[in-house]
């Protein structure tokens, strides 16, 4: 889990400079090891352009089964504590953002996760997308494909990809 100390803010880049303007940065939030990287650089910017940060978190949906409407209810019961653990997860991660003195918001959200990102950044009239890379293998790529280069491809908006074995500070 990332403390609120392993968020860091560096001022010495100043990104104004580059031209543009980012108003507001959507994170997506997936809680593994790329994370941490991505929620940094969405700080380091933010801080610079005085930037929105929206937090964005997509639960997978309700996995369908066959002759149940919504499945039984011990599987509900465990979606459910699953999707308010991630909730709690991702307030914590909004508030360490808040304490930074970062305009911050998170939203969970369910379905099915490219889709819904793509339907964030339209709403939420986005101006840029950051996103861990967990770098995995083109095997795994082609048997799963890839959130991340399905939003690459499809976003109205500039998507920075940080890899997470990339320390951010």
């Amino acid at each position: 889990m990332l403390l609120p100390e392993q968020i860091s803010v560096n001022m010495q880049t100043d990104y104004s400079e580059k031209g543009g303007c980012v108003k507001t940065i959507l994170v997506a939030i997936d809680f593994s090891d790329a994370t941490p990287p991505a929620i940094n650089h969405a700080a380091n910017l933010a801080a610079q352009f005085k930037s929105k940060v929206w937090l964005i978190h997509v639960a997978q949906p309700e996995p369908d089964f066959v002759g149940y409407k919504a499945g039984p209810q011990h599987v509900r019961d465990q979606v459910a504590h699953e999707i308010h653990r991630e909730h709690e997860r991702l307030q914590i991660l909004e508030q360490q953002m808040r304490e930074k003195g970062l305009d911050a918001s998170a939203l969970l959200i369910q379905g099915p996760t490219q889709e819904k990102i793509l339907q964030e950044i339209e709403r939420l009239k986005v101006d840029l997308v950051i996103m861990g890379s967990h770098g995995h293998g083109a095997m795994r790529h082609l048997l799963v494909g890839s959130v991340t280069e399905g939003v690459l491809r499809k976003a109205p908006c500039p998507v920075l990809i940080i890899p997470c074995h990339h320390n951010a500070h």
